[in-house]
């Protein structure tokens, strides 16, 4: 029987949307032939030539299967049990990682910071650096993992990131970028993405694709190349080193092909600043914060967000304080999913002034 119910509004995530064409036919051609494995193919060696000429330094190049594995692995390589990762409070290590950071880094701790726009603030950064540095009865500051386009929808300039890593090296600390909307804030701010990364002092980048346009394929980019042994026995013990690697690195591949990274990436930034741009103008809608790259905060009286959750809309609503929504737009949303969903929030804003 054929379900003829409408297809949900999802807003929710950039992770629902599905794969671009590109992509999905790259990873048709890599099913016929044989291909030697764990990363020794050449698709492999094809994608982290892509990544050494997009950044514009000798990388190295580990390809995982999850944002989750590029965090926590990356971290594991950056500080030892007994240290600390200072971090935004409203990062995704310190919310939605489930404790992986701590597992794989067999124990290390986790310093929340504030700072607007989930940006970690330079003052505050200045302190924990310091903070108990040398007492075996504290945790030892380790690293400093920041995020790119920030979960707020924020970006961080070339300014900003310089601040932070001139922060972090002064103490003798390592830079890690948690970078799963990285292709956003290039794509925001019009620089290259090495003036986002090891110009500005990063040694490692966890480089997303997943949420832009990948099935399964994240990749870590090692800019300080000595970590690179460690993370490969590290992404081995953690089952992040695939046999059939080419699969994995066949949709890299396509990624980086011909722009399409930054092309899907200014597609969903641009649906975001749509969507903005017509909750400006509705009556009883207060968008928050900055709105950067995909991700839009807003606050909704709670009626129209039970109606717009009633017309099959899908976003978050009740992981911070009442009335505050996440709309989060992707490289698959169309003008017409924005136009829909506006009309709809008129509509609900309309009918509860009555």
């Amino acid at each position: 029987m054929t379900d003829t119910r409408p297809l949900p509004r999802v807003f929710s995530s950039d992770n629902t949307a599905g794969t671009s064409p590109e992509i999905a036919d790259a990873v048709a051609r890599a099913v016929t032939g044989p291909a030697l494995p764990y990363g020794a193919d050449a698709v492999t060696g094809r994608v982290r030539d892509r990544l050494r000429e997009i950044f514009e330094t000798d990388v190295d190049v580990l390809i995982v299967s999850t944002g989750t594995a590029a965090n926590a692995l990356s971290l594991a390589a950056l500080t030892p049990p007994w240290g600390s990762v200072l971090c935004h409070r409203d990062s995704h290590i310190n919310n939605d990682e489930c404790g992986a950071p701590e597992f794989y880094t067999a124990g290390a701790k986790l310093v929340p910071l504030d700072g607007r726009d989930a940006k970690i603030d330079p003052d505050l950064l200045r302190t924990a650096v310091r903070h108990k540095t040398g007492d075996v009865h504290s945790v030892e500051p380790s690293v400093v993992s920041v995020t790119q386009a920030t979960e707020t929808g924020a970006v961080l300039t070339p300014d900003e990131l310089g601040t932070l890593a001139t922060i972090t090296r002064d103490a003798g600390l390592r830079l890690h970028m948690d970078g799963a909307r990285f292709a956003g804030a290039v794509a925001a701010l019009g620089r290259t993405p090495a003036d986002l990364t090891w110009r500005a002092g990063v040694d490692l980048l966890s480089f997303g694709a997943t949420k832009n346009g990948t099935m399964t394929a994240d990749a870590i980019v090692v800019f300080d190349r000595a970590l690179t042994p460690e993370l490969s026995f590290r992404a081995k013990r953690a089952g992040q080193i695939a046999a059939k690697n080419r699969f994995h690195a066949a949709q890299l591949d396509a990624y980086l092909t011909d722009g399409l990274w930054l092309r899907n990436a200014a597609h969903a930034n641009s649906m975001a600043a749509r969507l903005r741009h017509g909750l400006n103008a509705v009556p009883g809608v207060e968008p928050l914060g900055t709105t950067d790259a995909n991700i839009l905060f807003c606050r909704l009286p709670q009626p129209v967000i039970e109606k717009l959750l009633a017309d099959g809309f899908v976003f978050y609503h009740d992981r911070w304080e009442p009335g505050v929504v996440r709309l989060v737009t992707s490289f698959a949303t169309t003008e017409d999913d924005i136009d829909d969903l506006l009309r709809a929030v008129g509509d609900a804003t309309a009918t509860g002034s009555r």
